[in-house]
């Protein structure tokens, strides 16, 4: 049975960043989204992003989150909008703010590190790779595509905090937890102590279906002594890879 929306909002044309009503019956792709909800609260909204889905359009068209936001207002007088970005092949946990003054505050949360995240990671092993602090500053590669990025003594300030949760066959499973925000920073960061990750068409990973990151966890600290937590579950392609090498029992 379909899901049945009314005086939800839809994007207008982007040069007037309008809203207009939509009805009826929610599309597919939006009533899976649905689903996908980890968190919802009067100000915050966090999803379970599948890999595959651009959280905005790109050059390539084609579908996008933002298309879908339209119908996840649940009753607010606009659509959520993203606090923070995830690349298209990376999936779990992105976080949204369903007010202007939320919206706000959690650009705050993130721009200052006060949100901690969790990632999953499958990379290839190295002699390099152990637990600790990587403290290496990030810039673009190059003008024409501005989101490669590269190690640069003069780029922004760039850190991850790392723990090798197992090995096996040559591959490693990760924990990473970025302090910063900067564009492909884990990907970037493991790159650089040798051990790639799997499925990284630009950074050199090896073989996999799609880039094997996965933002399993998230921690707001937010309003009144509140911490709002969430756990997205670890999807199937990523579990099937993790058993392809014997390390399925190495999440719980």
């Amino acid at each position: 049975m379909g899901v049945t929306v009314q005086n939800d909002l839809r994007r207008g044309p982007a040069k007037k960043r309008r809203w207009a009503p939509v009805s009826g019956e929610m599309p597919p792709a939006a009533a899976a989204m649905v689903r996908r909800v980890l968190h919802r609260d009067d100000q915050v909204l966090v999803l379970d992003k599948p890999a595959g889905l651009p959280v905005h359009a790109g050059p390539k068209g084609g579908a996008t989150l933002d298309d879908l936001l339209p119908w996840l207002a649940f009753g607010k007088g606009r659509p959520p909008g993203l606090a923070h970005r995830l690349d298209r092949d990376t999936s779990g946990c992105l976080v949204l703010g369903r007010t202007k003054p939320a919206l706000a505050r959690l650009g705050e949360l993130f721009a200052k590190g006060a949100v901690t995240k969790t990632y999953l990671a499958l990379v290839q092993d190295a002699p390099g790779l152990a637990d600790g602090r990587v403290d290496l500053p990030l810039a673009k590669r190059s003008a024409v595509r501005g989101w490669w990025m590269e190690p640069c003594a003069e780029g922004q300030a760039a850190v991850t905090d790392i723990r090798v949760l197992a090995r096996a066959d040559g591959v490693a499973l990760v924990e990473a937890r970025p302090r910063t925000g900067r564009t492909h920073q884990i990907r970037v960061h493991l790159k650089a102590l040798g051990s790639p990750l799997l499925g990284d068409r630009i950074y050199g990973g090896g073989e996999a279906r799609r880039l094997m990151l996965h933002a399993r966890a998230i921690e707001i600290p937010w309003l009144a002594g509140v911490t709002i937590q969430a756990v997205a579950p670890l999807p199937d392609d990523f579990a099937e890879q993790l058993r392809r090498y014997g390390l399925g029992t190495a999440v719980s």
